[in-house]
């Protein structure tokens, strides 16, 4: 099974808009389908560090990755590091208690996942979560800036793809299973966010945009609902925008406030995010008064588009700041 998108989240664009969108119906219809045929039962720790082959990547890692973050361990038995590596991600998998699934691919048997997700050495790690893989780290590493990656990793899946791990019983017997909780209610508001993901799918960034803004009205720290929205207005803003003309009007014009905030939209839209955040923070320095206060609240609604805990959302703040002051 080929994998999917290799990218971080954060790099936004219209198929990257609508892949995030995908996947966490996907993940959703998937986890409804495994309490219907009677899994997702809890599972013994030993059921948290798996050897995956080729034949078995899509069940054990793809479909697995719709209940709970699935990280992917490329070892070898000649690799001297990751013999330190995999001990070490066992134990911290272990420790997380059903956040993280840890599948163990020995590159040697299968040279061809090695191909396909583009590895130059090993030790290397990934992670798959909603069937979306995203590269975490490669070579040695050590425990606290694993663990630290592990949690943004684990923050992410609960956030964005409603991922909430496997249930673990130190009882139930290795590959067993205790029997399965009873499926979780649907939510009040998973229609009106299905609705949105479909106006998004058809290019309806504006009834997207009321969509969200209608899950918002009753519950305004929906965290899915923000991150859509953000999302779906940016797409609106530019949808029949002539980008040649408004790069053009950005060069001539680099005092003008709103043709510096129409080029950053067209930055990150077209994946240009640190491209984005430094337009339009330079254009904070040359302005100010209400034109200054335009673009440091579009530069905020950026930020909600990548992701608060994005490095380059991090590294913006930090000169935002002292733009600013």
């Amino acid at each position: 099974m080929q994998p999917r998108n290799m990218s971080m989240s954060g790099v936004v664009d219209l198929a990257a808009v609508k892949a995030a969108q995908e996947a966490k119906a996907k993940a959703e219809q998937a986890r409804a389908e495994t309490a219907r045929q009677g899994g997702g039962g809890a599972v013994s720790p030993a059921d948290l560090v798996i050897d995956v082959d080729e034949a078995g990547f899509e069940r054990d890692v793809l479909q697995r990755s719709t209940e709970v973050p699935v990280v992917i361990d490329f070892w070898a038995e000649w690799c001297e590091p990751c013999k330190q590596l995999s001990p070490l991600l066992e134990r911290l998998t272990v420790e997380y208690n059903g956040r993280i699934l840890l599948a163990k691919i020995d590159v040697d048997a299968n040279q061809m996942l090695m191909q396909q997700f583009g590895i130059q050495g090993i030790p290397a790690v990934f992670a798959v979560v909603a069937g979306q893989a995203l590269p975490l780290f490669q070579g040695a590493a050590g425990e606290a800036q694993i663990r630290q990656t592990l949690d943004q990793l684990i923050q992410v899946g609960e956030e964005r793809f409603g991922l909430t791990g496997l249930v673990v019983d130190p009882d139930a017997e290795p590959g067993g299973g205790a029997q399965a909780p009873e499926a979780a209610p649907v939510g009040p508001y998973d229609a009106l966010l299905e609705a949105a993901v479909q106006a998004l799918d058809a290019g309806d960034f504006g009834g997207a945009v009321q969509a969200y803004k209608n899950v918002l009205a009753d519950d305004p720290g929906n965290s899915e609902a923000k991150l859509g929205l953000a999302q779906a207005e940016l797409l609106q803003r530019v949808q029949g925008v002539d980008p040649q003309q408004v790069r053009k009007e950005a060069a001539e014009k680099p005092q003008d406030a709103g043709v510096q905030i129409a080029a950053a939209d067209l930055d990150l839209v077209g994946g240009h995010v640190e491209d984005a955040f430094g337009r339009l923070i330079e254009t904070v320095g040359r302005t100010a008064g209400d034109e200054r206060d335009a673009v440091r609240m579009r530069l905020l609604e950026l930020f909600e588009v990548v992701g608060a805990d994005d490095p380059r959302v991090i590294a913006a703040r930090r000169a935002l700041a002292r733009a600013l002051f």
